[in-house]
């Protein structure tokens, strides 16, 4: 198997009159330049992301991805890896924060189980099996991933991005479930930014002080161990040192959408974490990225200043699963009606500001 074509190639950059247009826009609707604040430049963002002088957020794809990690063997999390399966089942049965979101939205919903400790039941509404693993190794003793298993969540998450585009998706919410998957994002993140795990590691689903120490103690002896290994630290290395399937996944997602000229909104600290890979693999992918929220998490603030990105939302969440992005639909759909529906002065017969 070999890395999908969009992991491996540039994507087109937008096209930059588009831009211009919207924002051209933007200046001679009834209201005082810069008034409407962000709310603008996310719009004129969409439309030059989206190729059209009228942008819509009317028809959003969330995949969510999943999968297990073999570091939970070293009690980086306070739940049990069997909550991993259990929660696939919760997410197809609509009672998981982003099923709740996504059905409100009406957005389209998929979970892609790359693999779980636990069986799943099978046939389950709106679940896709895309099984490479019970779970990642553990990354204290050995390399996460295969290269062939490397290949097989990207191509994954490359898939979900084509799946996308097949329904015609106005956006892509990327989110993702797996106990023990802050321990890989922060690992991940520290090892690219060579930054101290002590400083990126927070509480994942509920660690106290002692078990923050200790999960970070975790990430640093596996990084020394990698970096005695000497195998670089290029995307590609510190993904198979250190990823999960679904981390993986996420960043294939990202750079598939890029390729196929899909806006990315992007959620908190793990998709934050996927897109730095993507973007580190493909500077080009960056500017198809949005940015939802900003994660309790205290690893994401580093991130985001990595990708310089400035987030829609700051609410305190770190729950994952995409939920943030999906908060932020609202706001974006607010911002493409505003930009598209808004009279100028010369239709509104209102004086500008430069008229007599």
């Amino acid at each position: 198997m070999s890395f999908p074509s969009s992991w491996t190639t540039p994507p087109q950059q937008p096209d930059a009159l588009l831009f211009e247009r919207a924002a051209q826009r933007q200046s001679v609707l009834t209201k005082p330049a810069g008034s409407l604040g962000r709310l603008e430049n996310v719009a004129v963002q969409l439309a030059g992301l989206q190729g059209t002088v009228t942008p819509a957020v009317d028809r959003v794809q969330i995949s969510v991805f999943v999968g297990d990690h073999g570091i939970c063997e070293e009690g980086v999390s306070a739940y049990p890896q069997a909550v991993t399966a259990q929660m696939i089942a919760n997410f197809a049965n609509g009672g998981a924060a982003i099923s709740v979101l996504a059905k409100s939205l009406g957005a389209e919903l998929e979970v892609v189980n790359l693999g779980t400790v636990a069986d799943v039941p099978p046939n389950l509404p709106g679940v896709i099996d895309a099984h490479i693993a019970p779970c990642t190794r553990n990354f204290s003793e050995a390399d996460a991933m295969t290269t062939e298993q490397l290949c097989a969540a990207l191509s994954h998450g490359d898939a979900a991005a084509q799946r996308a585009a097949d329904k015609g998706s106005q956006l892509f919410i990327g989110g993702e479930m797996g106990i023990g998957n802050t321990t890989s994002a922060t690992a991940l993140a520290s090892s690219l930014m060579s930054k101290n795990p002590m400083k990126l590691t927070g509480p994942g689903t509920g660690l106290d002080v002692a078990g923050v120490r200790h999960k970070a103690e975790v990430i640093i002896l596996a990084i020394q161990r990698h970096d005695n290994d000497d195998d670089g630290e290029d995307a590609i290395a510190v993904l198979k040192a250190f990823g999960g399937f679904e981390i993986a996944a996420l960043a294939g997602a990202f750079a598939g959408c890029a390729a196929r000229s899909i806006p990315v909104l992007v959620d908190g600290y793990i998709a934050s974490v996927a897109a730095l890979l993507a973007v580190s693999q493909q500077p080009d992918i960056r500017p198809w990225l949005l940015f939802a929220h900003r994660s309790a998490e205290p690893g994401h603030e580093a991130i985001l200043e990595a990708l310089d990105a400035e987030p829609l939302l700051d609410l305190g969440m770190r729950l994952g699963e995409g939920s943030g992005a999906a908060v932020a639909i609202p706001l974006l759909r607010m911002a493409c009606e505003l930009h598209n529906k808004m009279a100028s002065f010369e239709d509104a017969g209102v004086s500008n500001r430069d008229q007599e």
